[in-house]
């Protein structure tokens, strides 16, 4: 579209340095003259043992109430379907934001939210928090061990940007050690997208879900999320006499375009209205461009508050999160109490990192059935 502007198009013409600033690395690599640098940031990415380990973690049901619920990984395989088709619309660089959006998530502890609020809980305890954006950091920095020469993917600086900033900023008051990223400044829109384009997938998912598992009933939601409401009266009208699931489903993939959409004209107007002709006038704006506008805001918050009461505090879910709690703070604890009972790889990390920092990343990387594993055992060990 005329007018926007993206990293990989007219804002590097603009700005000079700003895309070989964005795809440096912390060590050097060869090139690959058929791929881009985000492009390689991706295939490091997907092939990453983090990466993979989503297949195993909670998105909002766990994997043993049924094949068919999305995991953390078919959800963020949702979230990139999204942010490239908001990329492309807006002119930005379509590598960057499919990149980002498949490792938004990549830091996220088993059990969902429920586990993420039990292992920072654990850690307020010792005076530190849980933060899986920052983990998420730690993860592609550290954690992931794939070449001879360093650890971590060396991914490049735009995308460890974006994997710290696409939710939230940073004080650099607060986090001096993430100095190097630009804090105090906006990300680039190909950032700015993906915390949208993740609210887009699992509103939708998550109805779709509530549905499937019993707990969510198509007449209620119609009733009490007025954006699905429309959706589903437009299809229906179209297809007077289908069976109710069918336009429910058709209804979903409307919401999810209707939504998509207004992100992309809003981005377009918001860029526009500040007159935005290169990078800087992105990270300098003081508020984020990439937003919804006021009405699907709205929207967007009733459903949310919708899904908050009727789906994620319902009672068959709350059952779930006081388990994973207890899972959590309880490995936690043995850990803390038992470090010797740790891998080796991470008692070597203790002295640098602190004992409680170490506990909790090697929760973080567990998926639901190997925590569920490790919690089985530590019951036999403590009985014995």
């Amino acid at each position: 579209m005329d007018g926007t502007i993206g990293v990989g198009l007219d804002l590097c013409a603009v700005c000079g340095d700003a895309d070989d600033l964005l795809t440096s690395r912390a060590y050097p690599a060869p090139e690959r003259p058929t791929r881009t640098a985000f492009q390689r940031d991706r295939d490091r990415i997907v092939q990453a043992r983090a990466f993979r380990r989503l297949a195993g973690k909670t998105q909002v049901f766990t994997s043993r109430a049924s094949d068919h619920f999305r995991s953390r990984l078919t959800h963020t395989i949702e979230v990139a379907q999204i942010a490239r088709d908001v990329a492309q619309a807006l002119g930005l660089n379509e590598d960057l934001a499919e990149t980002l959006a498949l490792v938004h998530d990549i830091g996220h502890p088993p059990f969902g939210h429920a586990g993420e609020r039990a292992l920072d809980e654990c850690l307020k305890r010792h005076g530190l928090r849980f933060d899986h954006n920052l983990h998420a950091l730690r993860i592609v920095e550290h954690f992931e061990q794939r070449y001879a020469a360093h650890r971590g993917l060396n991914l490049t600086l735009g995308v460890r940007e974006g994997i710290i900033k696409h939710s939230r900023d940073y004080r650099a008051d607060q986090y001096p050690e993430l100095s190097s990223y630009f804090l105090g400044r906006r990300p680039p829109l190909e950032a700015q997208i993906i915390d949208l384009a993740d609210e887009i997938a699992y509103l939708t998912a998550d109805l779709d879900d509530g549905v499937e598992s019993g707990l969510l009933e198509i007449g209620h939601i119609r009733e009490h999320v007025d954006i699905l409401a429309r959706c589903y009266d437009e299809i229906e009208r179209e297809h007077a006499g289908v069976e109710a699931k069918f336009l429910f489903n058709e209804a979903l993939q409307l919401m999810q375009n209707v939504l998509t959409d207004d992100l992309i004209a809003t981005t377009l107007a918001n860029t526009r209205e500040i007159g935005a002709t290169c990078l800087d006038d992105v990270r300098d704006h003081g508020a984020r461009l990439a937003t919804f506008s006021p009405l699907a805001e709205s929207q967007r918050l009733q459903e949310k508050r919708y899904l908050y009461d009727t789906l994620y505090t319902c009672g068959a879910l709350s059952i779930e999160h006081e388990k994973a709690a207890e899972v959590v703070a309880s490995l936690f604890d043995f850990w803390i109490a038992n470090p010797q009972e740790l891998p080796a790889g991470y008692i070597e990390e203790i002295e640098t990192e602190g004992l409680a920092r170490v506990v909790a990343d090697y929760i973080a990387g567990m998926t639901d059935s190997y925590i569920l594993l490790q919690y089985a055992q530590v019951k036999r060990t403590v009985r014995r």
